[in-house]
């Protein structure tokens, strides 16, 4: 009986002793990061029979286990990947929404400052100083535009740098866990199934750290250890092993870093797959942010440097020269992938800078001279098929044409960034102030002699922008109507099948048998077809060198008798040039510019065009640069210079503020979840306190039944002595 009792009593003296000690081990790892608290299991053991029936035999140490919930710490690791990402996000954005949006540092004070100075051109045209105010303005706009997108470079590069450092840590703590993984399977088999709670702690934590840098996945296994997952199931821990990440270069562009995943010798691009966590920030940071803002930017870089020239072509300079280009205009960038294996080429060349998108697209060979323009800002994608010609130009696709060279191997590929370098590569073309094409070059007047009453406006020079169709009347003769003036630019003229048709600066072929009614479209130098043709000719792409080539020909407007028709001598291009019929202040055109004459002509009246000599006070083409400010040239006609960047900062804006909204979303998502695990595992001192005097207690109780155990069997031997 004493026996019995002094097993029961030992046992649960044993059993207490470990009950404290995991009360005390819990409270000095009460403030340790990640720590489970322990709470040692107790059982029965086994009774012993006798005759009365079952009696017992103390307590067991059954285990010592987490207090654990599985479900709230995944909780933890996702909210924190979710976190990590939205706070890394709206930290970068910041960065780009403080730029763009400052005052002195964004686009907007340079591009009024530059058309202020163009309206200073505009004020006094033959002023010096004024023109090296405008060529200053210009100057400081590039140099913006270059500025931006040099801080944009910059960002790119510290996206490089942390895109590097974060695959570093990855691996880090994925081999961390690995390890861990080893040491807790050897310590459960050790442990004859018994769990190193600590163990667990460490490596719960390690995966919660890798949660912060990218979302993981995690699978238990049956020896203990816990394989790890990224992107779209690729794992980077199995069992004791783990799987590298690394940091590579882009197919498209040496000096942007993506993320590969190494299977053998060869890492695969798995970018585009990866979420959450600081690298998942950084990498939705630079496609849907930084990489847009460069693209935004381009485009207005673009289109300014266009329309601006196409206008100021169309105007003469101090010297009495023909205006040539101001702004340098940016080149197309076309990148091939490193792994094509053909000889191929691509160029692409800009057609309508107001067609032009921020989207990037890739062309890919097919074989059989058939490749796939996919637009990557929607995966829609155009079939193009060459037919053997090399070179070959596609028709225009949003804003731009692509020439394509024979020599291209199956699935090639070619990166086309219409604008994503536009920024960087704006230049100014005109260094001498005279250059500066204030004027038109061309002037009319009225003789002195005229009778009548008409009167003869300052006239244009047609843009080769113009909207012009060409109306076949029959099947061998078409007119010609400037859609965007209203004039007639000719009518009746003879169709031969390939010959030159040249009219506003432009010059294009149509080709094949056309039909009556058919009509072909020149609008903004892109030529096309109407669907409606019922003939088989084909149009080709427009040349464009503007202006018209005999603009500045002397030309003679005279009025016949009856003053209801008018002839016109010296005319180069335009039909027909003898009594054509006259109504007042209806668009007359020929040799590439457009006047009007209105009232009443007498007959013998005589209105002259010619060349604007002498034209130093003229301000015609500068009043036309100064409406380009306010004219809505981007974008498909829909959106100014300031429209297209007011864009830029409302979409970086509205990214940011969002950005910030969903970083604090994540914030109290991450703190509950943390709370909620802390209020299951966390170790309260309160309750620990209390488990220490209880446990005391029983810890005190055991020892009495020992100490009763001994009197008892003293008391045995006193009676055996006896």
């Amino acid at each position: 009986m004493a026996g019995d009792i002094l097993g029961i009593g030992i046992s649960g003296l044993l059993a207490y002793q470990r009950s404290l000690a995991t009360a005390g081990h819990n409270i000095t790892n009460a403030n340790t990061e990640g720590y489970s608290r322990q709470r040692v299991e107790l059982g029965t053991r086994p009774p012993d029979f006798s005759g009365g029936g079952y009696s017992g035999t103390g307590v067991n140490v059954e285990s010592v286990r987490r207090v654990y919930d599985s479900f709230l710490t995944s909780q933890v690791r996702n909210s924190t990947a979710s976190f990590s990402q939205s706070d890394y996000f709206h930290t970068l954005s910041s960065r780009i929404d403080n730029l763009l949006a400052d005052p002195q540092a964004g686009l907007t004070p340079a591009l009024q400052s530059f058309f202020n100075s163009v309206q200073g051109v505009s004020n006094d045209p033959g002023s010096i100083a004024a023109r090296q105010v405008l060529l200053s303005e210009a100057s400081s706009l590039v140099e913006r535009f270059k500025s931006l997108d040099t801080r944009f470079s910059e960002l790119n590069s510290s996206i490089n740098i942390d895109i590097s450092n974060t695959v570093t840590e990855i691996n880090s703590l994925a081999q961390g866990i690995a390890s861990a993984n080893q040491d807790i399977a050897l310590a459960t088999g050790s442990g004859a199934g018994n769990l190193p709670n600590d163990l667990l702690d460490k490596r719960d934590a390690l995966i919660v750290e890798l949660s912060k840098r990218i979302s993981v996945t995690t699978v238990p296994q049956d020896d203990g250890s816990v394989n790890i997952f990224i992107g779209n199931g690729q794992s980077i821990v199995s069992g004791f092993r783990t799987q590298s990440l690394s940091a590579i270069q882009n197919q498209f562009d040496p000096t942007r870093l993506d993320v590969g995943y190494k299977i053998g010798n060869t890492s695969v691009n798995i970018t585009d797959q990866l979420s959450g966590g600081k690298l998942g920030g950084v990498l939705d940071f630079r496609k849907n942010n930084l990489d847009e803002a460069k693209k935004f930017l381009g485009r207005v870089a673009i289109g300014l440097a266009d329309t601006f020239n196409d206008q100021h072509n169309l105007g003469q300079d101090l010297n009495g020269q023909l205006g040539g280009d101001f702004f340098k205009v940016p080149t197309i960038q076309v990148q091939p992938r490193v792994l094509n294996s053909g000889t191929g080429l691509v160029a692409a060349s800009l057609v309508n800078p107001g067609a032009i998108t921020t989207s990037d697209y890739r062309l890919t060979y097919n074989g059989a001279n058939a490749y796939t323009l996919q637009r990557l800002s929607d995966n829609q994608t155009f079939a193009i098929n060459t037919g053997g010609t090399s070179p070959y130009t596609t028709e225009e696709f949003d804003g731009f044409s692509i020439s394509i060279t024979a020599g291209a191997a199956v699935n090639d590929s070619f990166l086309i960034q219409p604008t994503y370098t536009a920024a960087k590569n704006i230049g100014l073309t005109i260094t001498d102030a005279k250059a500066i094409a204030a004027a038109a070059p061309i002037r009319t007047s009225a003789a002195l002699a005229n009778a009548g009453t008409g009167i003869i406006n300052s006239g244009v020079v047609n843009s080769p922008d113009n909207r012009v169709s060409l109306q076949f009347t029959s099947a061998t003769t078409y007119n010609v109507v400037d859609e965007t003036t209203g004039a007639s630019l000719a009518q009746n003229l003879n169709y031969v099948s390939g010959s030159n048709i040249s009219f506003n600066g432009w010059t294009i072929q149509i080709s094949g048998a056309a039909a009556l009614g058919d009509k072909f479209y020149v609008d903004k130098t892109v030529t096309t077809a109407d669907a409606a043709n019922s003939g088989v000719g084909t149009v080709t792409a427009a040349i464009v060198s503007p202006p018209d080539p005999d603009v500045t020909d002397p030309v003679t407007i005279t009025f016949n008798n009856p003053p209801t028709t008018f002839n016109v001598a010296g005319a180069t291009t335009g039909s027909p040039i003898v009594t054509v019929p006259y109504v007042s202040g209806q668009p007359i055109s020929f040799n590439g510019w457009t006047v009007k004459v209105t009232g009443t002509p007498a007959a013998g009246d005589v209105f002259r065009v010619g060349a604007n000599t002498n034209g130093v006070s003229d301000n015609r083409n500068a009043l036309l640069l100064t409406q380009l400010q306010t004219q809505r040239t981007l974008d498909n006609g829909t959106a100014t210079y300031q429209d297209a960047y007011g864009q830029l900062v409302a979409n970086v804006g509205t990214q940011t503020h969002q950005a910030e909204i969903t970083r604090n979303a994540q914030e109290v998502l991450k703190n509950q979840a943390i709370e909620s695990r802390d209020s299951l595992s966390g170790v309260n001192l309160d309750e620990e306190a209390a488990d220490l005097v209880r446990l005391q207690q029983a810890y005190q109780a055991a020892a009495q039944v020992i100490a009763v155990s001994d009197t008892l069997f003293q008391a045995l031997l006193g009676a055996v002595r006896r």
